[in-house]
Formats: C-alpha cells, structure tokens, sequence
C-alpha cells in the first residue's frame, strides 16, 4: 500500500519584489497549490504555471517560482513535499522532480566510466561542455570554497589586497543587504577588494567576489556598485565560474571529479591559475545581468544604477587599453543594456536610497589607508 503523505506544509513565500520573506501554510490539491499567508491573503498557484528550481537533490530544500521577468517564489524545506504533489496530482509528476538519492548518482557516474571509450571522441567534440556542466552540478560546495581561495591566492594575494576597514565595512554592507534577498545561498561571501587601475570585477567559485581599485572610482553611486555585485554573486550562485574551469578540463579529469574523493579535490585545484583565461558564455552573462537585476529590485535598491553603469561603460571604454576594460571580460551588446533598461522600468516599487548622505566619491580612497575616514 502507498505511502499516504500529508497535504497541508509549512513554507516561505517571497513575493519578487522586496526582500520580504512571509512564513505561509500551503495547501496541495489536485490541481494546484492553495497558499495562505499570515494575514490571510490567499492566492491560487495551478501547477502547470509553476517551475522548480531546486530540490533535486538529497537534503535540498524545495524551491518552485511562479511568473518569468519578476518571479514569485516558495521554498519547503521538507523534500517529501514534492512527493505529496506527486500523489495528489498524477498528472503534475512530469513538472517536478524528486530527489533521486545517492544509489541513482552511484549507477550515473559507472555509467559514465564504462562507457568513456566508446564516446571519447564525441565528447571531445559536443560533450565536454555538457559534461562538465553535469559535473558542476555535484560539486560539493566545500569544495568549492577550497577553489575560490585557492583561485583567490592565485589572482589576488594578500599584498594587493586593499584594507582601509572603515570603508571596507561600507561595501561588505552593501554585499549583505544583496545577500538577504537569497537566504537558501549555499556561500558565505567573502569581499575582496584589489589595487589597481583594472576596471574590473570577479567571482570565483564558492562565494568569491573580488572588486578592483579601478571599478570603484568608475562608480557614481552606491547603486552603480550594487548592481555590479549583484551581477558577480548571481555568478557564484549559478556556477557559472565553477562551470567555466571545468570546461577546460579533459574528459579524464572530468571524470576523476565526478566519481570523487582526494584525486577529485586535486584535480579541481589545480584550475586555480587558469581563473584570468576565462571567459562566460553569452547565455551566462544575461542570467547574471536577469538575477542580478532582481536581487537589486527584491533589495530595494534602485535598478537604474546597474543599467546606468553599464551604458557609461559601454560610451566610455574605447580609450582605455583591453586589459583595463571591464566589459572585455563581460562583454555586452546593445541589445543586453536595452534588456536591462527595460526591466528596470518596470520596477514594481520605489526603491530607498541605499546610502544617503554618504560621500561616494571618497571610495575610491579605499586602498589608501592614511585617507581613512
């Protein structure tokens, strides 16, 4: 006889609008969920409106968003939840999937080791990228925290690191306010701020976000800078760096990653010097520019600093050498700004100025520990 799972679960809902997280009591039925907030605001989500973003594996809180430009979102923290919908409602089984557990991802990756002869050459050809993609999907986020720092030690040691802490607190603020609008991130974040006249910023794996001297005296506003961060922690969250050093990766390598252990960990830090050669593809920068504009927005900071510093930028990098050039290392099109613009315009609410009063400019002070504030 089945298992007769409950249909009544507690949750969270965020609206996509504010970083406001709202406890609710989610009802399944056959042909949707019945949501109720705590002040008894109902709303009706019909499963084929509805996609899931995590809870695909063991342990991993249920995510499912509601809308596309400006989502609404649940999380239940308990993975049985999707098995109840499963149970309710037959025919919504196709639109979420339930953890498959440890013994599915042991058959997987066998799998994949027998059958490395016979498809050599196709992966050399089509299926690295996929592969690695595959890969980065069951890296252990302790793992890759060992890269960032390792990548981190690489590309910014600790002699070019900038430390006036006054200002260093300004912006490890401004970092976490962004951070809020994510409680389920895996990372902790960690600012790094470098010398140097590179108008430039980074992620790398596992929480990393580094800011060069150059791209905060480019900035005109705290909101410029937000929306720059907001840009590089979407990165981070997405895998995208984690992705990116593992497609440079040979099949074997891949391999020895996906099945594990000490042999894994190595072969994974020993990308950390091949950071500064990366490059993200097309579809990557514009789910960072996406997310990252509705992480600014959820925050309550206004949206038209991240369009705004992204027009400048485009107008005004053609003097400066390549190596110094923020957008050759996130390059965009006009129609990616246009993008950006226009769902800025349709920001639901009036943003709060983020630091009012404080006096910007001097930021760009900040590897200059005698100008301390």
């Amino acid at each position: 006889m089945p298992t007769l799972f409950k249909t009544i679960w507690q949750g969270h809902y965020f609206d996509g609008r504010t970083a406001a997280r709202h406890e609710v009591t989610i009802s399944v039925t056959s042909d949707g969920l019945h949501i109720k907030k705590g002040n008894d605001t109902k709303l009706w989500w019909p499963y084929e409106e509805l996609r899931q973003t995590q809870g695909f594996h063991p342990g991993e809180p249920v995510r499912l968003e509601r809308g596309r430009e400006i989502a609404e979102v649940i999380v239940v923290e308990e993975g049985e939840f999707l098995q109840a919908i499963h149970q309710v409602a037959p025919r919504a089984q196709n639109r979420f999937r339930i953890s498959s557990g440890r013994p599915v991802w042991i058959k997987f990756a066998l799998l994949v080791v027998m059958g490395v002869v016979f498809v050599a050459w196709v992966l050399y050809v089509w299926g690295i990228p996929a592969l690695a993609d595959a890969v980065a999907a069951r890296v252990p986020v302790s793992w890759e925290e060992r890269l960032g720092q390792s990548t981190l030690e690489s590309i910014a040691p600790v002699k070019s690191r900038c430390r006036e802490p006054e200002r260093l607190k300004v912006l490890e603020a401004i970092v976490a306010k962004l951070v809020d609008t994510a409680p389920d991130a895996p990372y902790t974040f960690r600012l790094t701020v470098v010398r140097g006249e590179m108008v430039n910023a980074f992620a790398a794996p596992g929480g990393f976000i580094v800011v060069y001297e150059g791209l905060l005296r480019k900035t005109r506003t705290p909101e410029e800078l937000a929306g720059v961060l907001a840009h590089e922690i979407q990165h981070c969250l997405e895998r995208h760096s984690t992705r990116a050093m593992l497609r440079r990766m040979s099949t074997q390598a891949l391999i020895v990653v996906l099945t594990g252990g000490d042999e894994g960990m190595r072969a994974l830090l020993e990308l950390a010097g091949t950071f500064g050669e990366l490059s993200y593809s097309r579809s990557d920068e514009e789910a960072a520019d996406r997310a990252g504009l509705k992480m600014v927005q959820a925050a309550g900071i206004d949206p038209n600093g991240m369009a705004g510093f992204l027009s400048q930028l485009d107008e005004g990098e053609s003097d400066l050498p390549e190596s110094l050039r923020y957008l050759s290392t996130h390059p965009r099109t006009a129609e990616r700004i246009e993008q950006i613009n226009r769902l800025a315009a349709d920001a639901p609410t009036t943003p709060i100025p983020l630091l009012p009063g404080y006096p910007w400019s001097e930021m760009g002070n900040i590897c200059d520990e005698s100008a301390a504030p």
